[in-house]
């Protein structure tokens, strides 16, 4: 998955989980300033990840800096999808 790809998913992911149209984010959208995303939000955001990428996400494991921006998030995202295919 390019990195563009994994942008227009949680684009994707958050319009769904927040019931609203979300375009055009960038990496540096943030996401409880900009997008006012709550924590039952974010919980709602991981499934919804979880199931488009086919990853699985230990809420413990993340913490605020992965989900300050979708940068960050995305970032989060790639290490979990390089874990899952066993590459560094």
């Amino acid at each position: 998955m390019s990195r563009q790809e994994l942008i227009l998913t949680i684009e994707k992911a958050l319009g769904e989980v927040l019931e609203r149209p979300v375009t055009g984010l960038t990496e540096e959208t943030a996401l409880f300033d900009e997008l006012q995303l709550t924590s039952l939000a974010v919980l709602g955001l991981l499934m919804t990840v979880e199931e488009a990428t086919g990853i699985s996400v230990d809420p413990e494991a993340l913490n605020i800096d992965h989900l300050r921006t979708v940068g960050s998030f995305a970032d989060y995202v790639e290490a979990a999808l390089r874990e899952e295919e066993g590459t560094p």
